[in-house]
């Protein structure tokens, strides 16, 4: 296979997390982007141990915990994609803002972080099997009130 080929589809499969997320497109993410199970750890926002978590699951939360948003808008770049055969890490820097139009405290709420990122090909193309947020920093009403 081609090396800038692979990280070609594996930047958009990245960008794919990213866009469907903003649009809320969970078939998309199922489809298109994770595999039926990934290593998901997002620790560093809070929430429990690492574990193996079917893409249902997080696509389940995800709809729940962004349900109330006017907005949301991930902006990332900066992919480091190092390729393994058939196998990819990718570390990804990405800003995400959440805008709530009926907060009083503050529209907007930010977070800063990066991702690492574990693809595999597939017969369907790359797919997510690993994902890890790793937050920095946020900023703005945290609750959105």
């Amino acid at each position: 296979m081609n090396e800038t080929s692979d990280k070609l589809d594996i930047t958009e499969l990245v960008n794919r997390l990213f866009i469907y997320t903003d649009l809320r497109n969970w078939a998309g993410l199922q489809a298109e982007v994770f595999t039926e199970t990934v290593q998901f750890d997002m620790v560093s926002m809070g929430s429990g141990q690492p574990r193996d978590t079917p893409s249902r699951e997080i696509c389940e939360q995800w709809e729940g915990g962004l349900r109330d948003l006017d907005g949301i808008h991930h902006q990332g770049g900066h992919y480091l994609i190092t390729l393994r055969g058939d196998e990819a890490d990718v570390l990804a820097y990405a800003v995400a803002t959440h805008f709530k139009a009926a907060a009083t405290q503050g529209h907007t709420r930010t977070f800063t972080g990066s991702y690492d990122l574990h693809a595999v090909r597939t017969p369907q193309g790359w797919r997510l099997d690993a994902f890890k947020y790793n937050l920095k920093f946020a900023g703005g009403n945290a609750k959105l009130e």
